[in-house]
């Protein structure tokens, strides 16, 4: 990946030209904080979202947060979905594939094809393990393990005829950060990962961080990888 690449700020848009979303429903797997399936709601004429989160906190706080047509918060981890067979015409994994359980990945890609109506789609978007936001996020959380496995599984499920390959895109996402302690709040300071954040660590990382800062803030564009595939319809 090289800096030849497309900047892809939402991926909306992206997704869109790949899926069709009209009347789809949608099952989204590790939801975070909701924030795509908003603006996917907002912006795609799909009739209802699913957003299924294992991390407890964010999930209590998604069920908190203020109600939204067509949006409804689960719980429960990608290796055992709690929906019966053939429920969805789409799933969408936002940068949660990799923090599934490696044990669990081959598992939970069988559960998506399970709940795929036949010939549905899977939207996966993944970081790659490059650049420079990388380099930074490495010196607290190395996932390059975590995210060659979450690769390693969908050639699997794609040579075994559990999910088809359909296409596949790289490009570069922008990371933007008004300064330092906005990347604390952002990235360190997350629910799902207890991140070895010691004096440290914290020195070494901020100083790193303020060579990109700028009077606007500080912007990485970080290489990213969707691959999109199909439930078999045979």
């Amino acid at each position: 990946m090289g800096a030849s690449l497309p900047v892809i700020a939402d991926e909306v848009e992206l997704l869109r030209s790949l899926a069709p979303l009209e009347h789809a429903r949608v099952l989204e797997l590790g939801c975070g904080k909701a924030e795509f399936a908003r603006r996917l709601l907002d912006r795609a004429p799909v009739a209802a979202i699913a957003a299924l989160e294992v991390d407890t906190v964010q999930h209590e706080r998604n069920r908190a947060s203020p109600s939204r047509e067509g949006l409804e918060f689960h719980y429960g981890g990608a290796q055992a979905i709690p929906f019966g067979d053939a429920s969805f015409d789409g799933v969408l994994m936002m940068k949660s594939l990799h923090h599934v359980p490696a044990e669990h990945m081959d598992r939970a890609l069988e559960e998506v094809r399970r709940v795929l109506k036949p010939g549905g789609w899977l939207y996966v978007s993944e970081p790659v393990f490059a650049g420079d936001f990388n380099e930074i996020l490495r010196l607290f959380h190395d996932e390059q393990a975590v995210r060659q496995r979450a690769l390693e599984a969908l050639e699997r499920a794609g040579h075994a005829d559990v999910l088809e390959p359909v296409a596949r895109r790289e490009f570069l996402a922008p990371r933007d950060f008004r300064d330092y302690d906005d990347f604390v709040e952002k990235i360190v300071r997350v629910t799902h990962t207890d991140h070895a954040y010691t004096d440290a660590v914290a020195a070494e990382v901020r100083a790193r961080f303020e060579r990109f800062m700028s009077p606007s803030g500080a912007r990485f564009l970080q290489p990213m990888r969707v691959d999109f595939m199909r439930r078999p319809v045979g």
